[in-house]
């Protein structure tokens, strides 16, 4: 039987080569993951900012005791089948604007 002959290092080189490639891949796939992230929580955190901000009501508060009282009414009117949805909807915006 010939003895084959081995190369050891030639093995060992391929091996390691290889193993670094993957590494480096993988090291440049986990960065771009990581700042994809890091974009996507800085989206997030202006999305949600914005909003409480601009919800603020205008006129320093509440509704005065006259649109409650409005208000109450046109439920009432509501709920007894007086007006109908579309009719309630479209009262209760004019007395909410009127505040």
């Amino acid at each position: 039987m010939p003895m084959m002959r081995r190369r050891p290092l030639a093995r060992a080189a391929m091996v390691g080569g290889a193993a670094y490639a993957v590494g480096k891949r993988n090291q440049r796939n986990q960065q771009g993951e990581s700042d994809q992230d890091a974009r996507l929580a800085e989206l997030e955190a202006q999305q949600y900012a914005a909003p409480p901000a601009a919800a603020a009501p205008a006129g320093g508060g509440g509704m005065s005791e006259d649109s409650m009282q409005k208000l109450t009414q046109l439920a009432q009117l509501h709920q007894q089948g007086v007006l109908t949805d579309a009719e309630f909807e479209v009262q209760k915006q004019k007395i909410l604007q009127g505040m």
